[in-house]
Parts: structure tokens; C-alpha cells; sequence
């Protein structure tokens, strides 16, 4: 059985603001809870005018007292950026509130461009290297487990509590993997990046996973990818057509300050550059009817090896968008 889940980068809609952008993402989160979808995960992306948001942790807080079954979480938290310590304050005080609700994708992409990068740093010593070992520390504060000898062993991540959110690595790469196996957490592929090996990704750490007596007995994975359903093939490939040009815009760096609109996108002077992107592109999306979309994700699912799929649907249009996972919802049977 497949599980399905929810990833929400919370685009502002072209003719729309961010706070409109915000309050559909809310709205989102609870029709989704309703037809049975196990998480709702938000991503971490600074100084992009088409993203209604910057952080995860408060966008959280907010979803998860919106709604009451459906597990929430970061995807994910780009770890580089903040101390550890910090990062596990923040994740004890959400599940606090929202116990065995929340879960902690962790990854280690800046989540912008070099400007915004510079002013998160600003007057810190980075090393992305050191990534696995804050990854360590952080499930240590989570779980009361520092070894011995750890500067910070008797150091509180306050509140202290009895339970911890889940831990997911998250990556579009090998290496990422390889980190998940050797520190015993969850894995979770980025599919729709498009990144080549993802299989083999996938694969490997399945293959060389290290428990962790913290976390996982065994190992767990699933993908992300971009989803987009319609009561036909036809209208599926049209609401496609604003995600279309709005991936095309972030590959050939000429960045759009919303998610466009489906007529906005027919009416793009495209070349036949563009056009052939925009194929690369759809080799990457699963776009279609419920039949077409669930006989692709199922396939996914068999090619990754992975039992469980976030999905990202960039619709313009806020009713075709619910729609879209309540079709896909009805074809795997979750009402």
C-alpha cells in the first residue's frame, strides 16, 4: 500500500498575495487531512518573491493547530544555515504542542540564491562538511542521546518531552543517501528535480543502511514529485502549463515573482529552446487522469523502491488544485 503525502512550497498566485497565498496553503492542509493524506511537509526557500514564506518552523505551528491527524513537517530545514542546537529547540517546542505530528526534514542546499546565502552567514564560519555531524548533534538534543565526551551532553533542548518528530534526511543526490544510511535516519528523494540516479540513490541506502538505536530499526524512503490530475488528459496538460512556465523561468534564470496563470502561459512567446525544456521538464511530472496519474505513481513507487510519495501539485487555480489530490486521493482508494 502506498502512502501519500503532501509537499507545499506555498506559491503566491499570479493576481494574488502572499497572504492569500499563506491562507490557501491552510485551506490546503485541512482538505487534504479530510481525504486521507498522511503528511503535509513545507519546504525552505529565502528571498524568492513567488514563495509566500521563508520559515518552515512558523508555517508548521500554524498548520498543525489548523488541523489534528495529519503530520506536518519541514522539507526541509537546510541545516548549514543554523546551529543544531537551535534547530532541535524549535522541533521539541512543535512537538510539544502537536505530539507525534510533526516530523524534521532535514537538507543541506543553501534554499536560495548566493545573495540571500550571504545574509544568513553574514559573520558565521559555514561548513557544509560538517553537516553530518550537526545532523548527530540534533538527534542527540532530540533524543537525550550526546555520547559521552560531548561538550554539550547535559545541555537541555528545552522542553523536555517524551517523544521526538521524525528525522528525514532529504536529498536529489547520492551523497545525501549515503549520509541517511551511515547516520541510520529516514531518506527522502527529490524526484521532480529531475536529478539522474535517484534509483540508484535510493537503492544504496537501502542496501547499506546502518541502524541508528535513536531513530529506525530499519531503513524508510520515499520520493517527492510533481503531480498534477484532472477529470481528463486534456485539462491536466492545461493547469501543467503554469508550472511549465514556471520551471522553465527558474532553468533559464529569468525567475518570475509568481506562479502564473494557465492563460498567462498560453499566451508566453515561447521558442523552440523553451519548448524543448519545457519536454525535458515533463519527463519529470506525472500529468494526466486519475487512471494515467495513478498508474505512474505506482511505478515511481516500484522504480525508487519506496512505499510512501510527497506529492507537489503547482496549480493556479485553487479549486483545481484540491481537486487534482482529491482524485488522486479516490484512485488510491483513501475514501
Amino acid at each position: 500500500m502506498i502512502r501519500l503525502g503532501v509537499l507545499d512550497q506555498v506559491y503566491v498566485a499570479e493576481g494574488r498575495t502572499a497572504m492569500d497565498a499563506l491562507q490557501e496553503s491552510t485551506r490546503l492542509a485541512q482538505a487534504v487531512e479530510a481525504l486521507g493524506y498522511a503528511r503535509f511537509w513545507v519546504s525552505e526557500h529565502h528571498g524568492m518573491p513567488a514563495l509566500a514564506f521563508s520559515s518552515p518552523e512558523v508555517l508548521i505551528a500554524h498548520l498543525a493547530a489548523a488541523t489534528s491527524k495529519i503530520r506536518v513537517g519541514s522539507g526541509g530545514i537546510m541545516l548549514p544555515h543554523y546551529s543544531a542546537y537551535k534547530v532541535a529547540e524549535n522541533f521539541r517546542l512543535l512537538e510539544a504542542l502537536h505530539p507525534g505530528r510533526i516530523d524534521l526534514g532535514l537538507g543541506r542546499a543553501p534554499g536560495g540564491m548566493p545573495l540571500s546565502t550571504r545574509a544568513l552567514q553574514q559573520d558565521k564560519v559555514v561548513d557544509v562538511d560538517r553537516y553530518p555531524q550537526q545532523v548527530l548533534d540534533l538527534i542527540g538534543y532530540l533524543h537525550d542521546a550526546m555520547p559521552e565526551g560531548h561538550p554539550f551532553r547535559n545541555l537541555l533542548a528545552a522542553p523536555s518531552i517524551p517523544t521526538a518528530p521524525e528525522i528525514w534526511l532529504l536529498g536529489s543526490s547520492g551523497e545525501s543517501a549515503r549520509i541517511a544510511a551511515i547516520l541510520g535516519t529516514s531518506y527522502a528523494f527529490a524526484e521532480f528535480f529531475g536529478t539522474p540516479g535517484g534509483e540508484e540513490a535510493t537503492r544504496f541506502y537501502r542496501e547499506h543502511f546502518q541502524p541508528n538505536v535513536a531513530l529506525e530499526e530499519h531503513p524508510r524512503s520515499m520520493i517527492a514529485t510533481l503531480a498534477v490530475c484532472a477529470d481528463t488528459e486534456e485539462e491536466a496538460n492545461r493547469l501543467a502549463m503554469s508550472s511549465d512556465l514556471l520551471f522553465l523561468a527558474i532553468r533559464t534564470g529569468m525567475e518570475r515573482k509568481c506562479l502564473p496563470s494557465v492563460q498567462t502561459a498560453m499566451d508566453y512567446p515561447y521558442t523552440e529552446a523553451d519548448l524543448l525544456h519545457i519536454r525535458q521538464l515533463r519527463q519529470h511530472r506525472v500529468i494526466g487522469t486519475p487512471s494515467q496519474v495513478k498508474e505512474r505513481l505506482l511505478q515511481l513507487a516500484a522504480d525508487y523502491g519506496v512505499d510512501e510519495i510527497l506529492i507537489n501539485s503547482p496549480i493556479h487555480d485553487e479549486r483545481a488544485r484540491i481537486h487534482s489530490y482529491e482524485l488522486i486521493a479516490e484512485a488510491f482508494g483513501l475514501i
